[in-house]
C-alpha cells in the first residue's frame, strides 16, 4: 500500500470558526491526540457543537516511529496517522485550538467552564478529557537524541522493528518484564536493566528468570544512551561498584511508566491509585457532564486504536447525557 502522507498537520484544515467565550458549546474536548480528535468527529457527526482544545495536536502519537497495529493503515508513521486523523476532522469544520492549556475547571450547576493559561475561558454542556499521559523516562545522556532511533517507550507497538535485533528493556515492574517476554518472541536477545529488584508479579517472574533468549541484570542503572546516528548501546553502572562498562544493542524500550496528563482535572474527579481519571465502561467519571477517553484514563492498555475507540464511546456517551438533561 503506498499511503499518501505528504500533508502537513495544518494542511486541509480550511479556515475555522474562532471560539467564541461568550458562547455555550455542546462539547468541549480537551486534549487533541487519537481519543480526543475522534471523540470530536464523533460529537459532530451527532450535530453537536463541539470544540478541541489541545496543547499538542496530534498528541503523543506523534512520538510514534511507527504504527504496524492500526486495522487498514500499514505502514504509517505516527506523525502520518496524525495528519490523517487531522484532514478527516477537518471535514466536520471542528475547531481545533492548538497549543490549548487548560489551568483550571469548575462548574455551575450544569455547565462546565476550563480556563486556558492564556487567561480565556470556554464553557460547554460537556467535557470530555482525553489528555493523554506522558512516559516516565530515565533523564539521560542520548534518551532524547536516540528518541525514535533506537529508544522507545512502548514494547508492543515498536517490537516489530527490532525483529532479529539485540534489544534493553529499563524496568523491573509488570509492564516491564511483560514488554521483555514480547519482545523475546521476535528479537534475538532481550536484556532486563533494573536498578534494583524485580517488582513484577511472580508468575511473570519465573517465565522472565525462565527464558533462553532474556538475560537480567538487577543492581544496574543506565547512564547513557550511545550511537551515531541511531543508537548501537548502552553504558551501564553497578550500583554497588559503581564500576561502568558499554553494552552493544540496536534497541532500548524505557518502560518505567506513564504520567497521566489529568491538570487541573484532579481537584475535581476521583482518580485511581495510579492516578489516572477513573471512567465506567460509557466513559462517565465521578462528575455528571465529564467524560473521559484515552490514556488518561484508568483502562489498562494503552494503545491508539483503544484510545480511538474510548473517544467514540465517550462522545456518544456526551450526546445521550446532553439529550437527557435540561440546561
Amino acid at each position: 500500500m503506498n499511503l499518501d502522507l505528504s500533508f502537513h498537520l495544518d494542511a486541509g484544515l480550511g479556515s475555522k470558526p474562532a471560539l467564541d467565550p461568550d458562547a455555550l458549546h455542546d462539547v468541549l474536548v480537551v486534549g487533541a491526540g487519537p481519543a480526543g480528535l475522534n471523540a470530536a468527529m464523533y460529537a459532530a457527526r451527532k450535530g453537536l457543537d463541539v470544540a478541541v482544545l489541545g496543547k499538542r495536536k496530534g498528541g503523543q502519537v506523534l512520538d510514534t516511529s511507527a504504527v504496524d497495529n492500526y486495522l487498514g493503515l500499514d505502514g504509517v508513521d505516527g506523525e502520518g496517522l496524525a495528519e490523517r486523523f487531522l484532514k478527516h476532522l477537518s471535514k466536520y469544520s471542528v475547531p481545533v485550538l492548538d497549543g490549548a492549556e487548560v489551568v483550571d475547571v469548575f462548574s455551575q450547576g450544569p455547565v462546565h467552564s476550563v480556563v486556558l493559561s492564556t487567561g480565556e475561558s470556554y464553557r460547554a454542556r460537556a467535557l470530555i478529557v482525553a489528555t493523554g499521559s506522558t512516559p516516565r523516562r530515565l533523564g539521560i545522556p542520548g534518551e532524547d537524541r536516540f528518541a525514535g532511533k533506537g529508544v522507545g517507550y512502548c514494547a508492543i507497538c515498536d517490537g516489530p522493528l527490532f525483529a532479529g535485533k539485540d534489544v534493553f528493556v529499563a524496568g523491573g515492574g509488570n509492564s516491564a518484564v511483560q514488554a521483555a517476554l514480547d519482545l523475546a518472541q521476535m528479537s534475538r536477545a532481550v536484556t532486563v536493566v533494573h536498578r534494583s529488584r524485580l517488582r513484577a508479579d511472580q508468575v511473570l517472574v519465573d517465565r522472565l528468570l525462565s527464558h533462553s533468549r532474556i538475560a537480567v541484570l538487577l543492581g544496574t542503572r543506565i547512564v547513557e544512551v550511545t550511537g551515531q546516528a541511531a543508537m548501537d548501546g548502552l553504558v551501564v553502572e553497578d550500583a554497588a561498584t559503581g564500576a561502568r562498562r558499554a553494552l552493544p544493542g540496536d534497541g532500548l524500550f524505557v518502560e518505567i511508566g506513564h504520567l497521566p496528563n489529568v491538570g487541573p482535572f484532579a481537584k475535581r474527579l476521583v482518580l485511581s491509585e495510579h492516578g489516572e481519571i477513573v471512567a465506567d465502561a460509557r466513559g462517565a467519571t465521578s462528575v455528571p457532564g465529564i467524560f473521559a477517553a484515552g490514556d488518561v484514563t484508568d483502562f489498562p492498555y494503552k494503545q491508539i486504536v483503544i484510545a480511538v475507540g474510548s473517544g467514540a464511546t465517550a462522545a456518544l456517551s456526551a450526546n445521550e447525557y446532553i439529550a437527557r438533561t435540561a440546561f
